[in-house]
């Protein structure tokens, strides 16, 4: 709505606020004391506050950090439910759109010489589950929430990205060297194996008991031996993956540049992975 100046007053005598000049207000801000119209308006803790205040406040809020390093955030955990969510539709789109499974599964082949270059495999390959094993998706998806929402609040938000998505990369990593080309694989497990030894490193550093997480990650290993159909190769790599990130992050020094050097070494870690790719492809000879 506009207001027009009232006649026969002076214009200074009549308040108007500053953002917009041809609306008079007799509301105050309580911080600075200027008018504000009522678009301008935003309800404090005690009265009105103008809008350019508000936003001042918000830039000059000190931003709380996690024990290590990553920004606080309320509320769920949301790239862990995000990752499910993906996990989810994937799963059932391998159900109704036929093909999905074989465009999007890792072999090493796919990274090699003999099949045009589809280095992504390595990471969408994590996001695919077993259509004839509804225990492969229900167990990793049930590891990731358990895992996701211990992890994802202490490391924060992109730091938990990084880690899921390097540990999913090193399991397809070790696929390819430990892995014959010809044979496809798929799962979250290599990723949730990385988040197991990311809380392994994260309890250490914090000085908490891990007896019980180490018997879980001795348990699972084993079954990678014994149960058909399961790579243990992608449990190996992502564990060692993940497990190193998280040092990376965990062990970083305090001070103003911790994050600075977090983030050169998940770089550092991603371009390691990156190079045993390369190695990794030149050494695949396709079996007799």
């Amino acid at each position: 709505m506009t207001y027009g100046i009232p006649a026969g007053q002076p214009d200074q005598e009549v308040p108007v606020c500053p953002r917009h000049p041809d609306r008079v207000s007799y509301v105050r801000c309580q911080r600075c004391g200027r008018p504000a119209c009522p678009e301008c308006q935003r309800p404090a803790a005690v009265g009105i506050q103008c809008v350019d205040c508000v936003h001042e406040a918000q830039r000059n809020a000190a931003v709380h950090k996690t024990v290590f390093g990553g920004a606080v955030r309320q509320g769920r955990p949301i790239v862990t439910f995000t990752i499910i969510g993906l996990c989810a539709i994937l799963f059932l789109a391998q159900f109704v759109m036929p093909g999905v499974t074989d465009r999007l599964l890792y072999a090493g082949i796919f990274t090699s010489e003999y099949a045009p270059p589809e280095p992504w495999r390595m990471i969408t390959s994590a996001f695919l589950h077993s259509t004839g094993f509804l225990l492969h998706i229900a167990f990793n998806m049930y590891a990731l929430w358990i895992m996701g929402q211990a992890l994802e609040p202490l490391l924060g938000r992109m730091r938990f990205i990084a880690l899921y998505l390097i540990a999913a990369f090193g399991g397809s990593v070790a696929v390819l060297f430990l892995t014959n080309p010809l044979q496809g694989v798929l799962g979250a497990s290599g990723a949730v194996f990385g988040l197991f030894g990311a809380m392994f490193i994260v309890q250490r550093r914090r000085g908490g008991d891990v007896r019980q997480l180490v018997v879980l990650i001795a348990i699972n290993t084993v079954l990678g031996f014994v149960v058909e159909n399961i790579s243990w190769q992608a449990h190996l790599g992502g564990l060692l993956a993940g497990a190193a990130a998280a040092a990376i992050i965990a062990y970083a020094p305090r001070g103003k540049n911790r994050s600075l050097i977090q983030w050169t070494g998940l770089g550092a870690l991603t371009l390691l992975l990156i190079i045993l790719t390369f190695v990794g492809a030149q050494l695949i000879s396709l079996p007799v």
